[in-house]
């Protein structure tokens, strides 16, 4: 069995109007929730053994904020231009295109392609928030099988969800 956790980047910072948007940073309450959320994952024993993310700003500092809370080695952050904005089909490929000797993987990345994702997959949620993860369960041993038909949630959470 193969498991992903797809993690929408931190709220990011408007603030900046010379940045280009690949290039704008967390906001404070994305460097309020991000650590919340990686100690969630952390109180349910959920440690990736890869996390791949979108080479923008905020993206990468998601990534490295949930290494660093959950005590991961920053080595298995994997940064992926292709992330940027991509849609469902092109995340799904990266996915399937992944090494069978990783069980669990983290993808960070954006909104609309991680709604769409979540959707095709049989997630039922209205949008998927900023800091938000939604977890799959892959009932296949080789990430090429990572098809709807294969898929089934797992659990979803958001900064504001409540306990």
């Amino acid at each position: 069995m193969k498991k992903i956790i797809l993690i929408r980047h931190g709220k990011s910072a408007w603030n900046y109007p010379e940045l280009t948007d690949h290039e704008r940073p967390l906001a404070e309450r994305g460097l309020r929730d991000v650590p919340k959320m990686a100690a969630r994952l952390k109180e349910k024993g959920i440690y990736p053994d890869l996390i791949l993310s979108s080479t923008a700003v905020r993206a990468a500092h998601t990534a490295i904020i949930m290494a660093e809370g959950l005590a991961i080695n920053p080595d298995k952050i994997s940064y992926q231009d292709n992330l940027y904005h991509s849609s469902a089909g092109l995340l799904r490929k990266i996915l399937q295109g992944q090494d069978d000797q990783h069980s669990l993987i983290f993808m960070v990345g954006h909104n609309p392609g991680m709604n769409e994702l979540i959707w095709s997959l049989g997630g039922d949620i209205e949008n998927l928030p900023t800091s938000g993860i939604f977890g799959f369960k892959i009932q296949a041993a080789h990430w090429l099988n990572f098809k709807p038909e294969h898929v089934e949630p797992w659990f979803f959470d958001y900064p504001k969800k409540a306990l």
